[in-house]
């Protein structure tokens, strides 16, 4: 892998990763090529934490619709980060 900004793609915020944050857990969509060291190397680059654990999973496409129109989602792979006691919260949205 190059950079750890093309690792690391975009986090992941729903209700349920919101629910992982209390814990620090944080979800991110990562390079489907990219295995654990580096998406851990890559988190503990970009944000300046330390990291405990990294679980992977990849999510398979599914069929889509539009109108007469079929096809397939992409296919990508989901990285759960857990943080360790001592690092900072991660803050994905701007504070008022």
């Amino acid at each position: 892998m190059k950079n750890a900004r093309d690792i690391i793609k975009r986090p992941v915020i729903t209700e349920r990763t919101s629910d992982y944050m209390a814990t620090k857990r944080y979800v991110f969509e990562v390079d489907i090529r990219a295995n654990k060291t580096a998406i851990k190397q890559a988190v503990e680059e970009i944000f300046k934490v330390k990291v405990t654990s990294v679980n992977t999973m990849r999510v398979a496409s599914k069929p889509k619709r539009q109108g007469r129109h079929s096809g397939y989602t992409s296919e990508w792979k989901k990285a759960i980060v857990q943080l360790s006691a001592e690092s900072n919260e991660l803050e994905f949205f701007e504070t008022v």
